[in-house]
């Protein structure tokens, strides 16, 4: 992290941004007091495509069926040890 006075910072603006678009975190102060923080912006989000895992996952025909007593019984806290 590096800290600049913001007069420094607007000579630097460029450099700046371009450290934290790096990643690294860039505080700007004034008068020794911290006003503001450049940091990277996020990835962003792509949009989903449906369908993109057809084919690709396989899901059983007794996916839904009731799970086995002991297993149950091991998720209440009630089954064997």
């Amino acid at each position: 992290m590096v800290t600049l006075n913001l007069y420094a910072a607007k000579t630097r603006l460029s450099e700046l941004v371009e450290r934290a678009a790096r990643g690294e975190e860039v505080v700007i102060a004034k008068a020794g007091v911290p006003k503001a923080r450049l940091v990277p912006l996020e990835r962003p989000i792509l949009p989903r495509t449906p369908g993109a895992w057809k084919n690709r996952v396989v899901i059983g025909p007794d996916f839904d069926a009731p799970l086995p007593d002991d297993l149950v019984g091991a998720f209440e806290g009630t089954g064997e040890r």
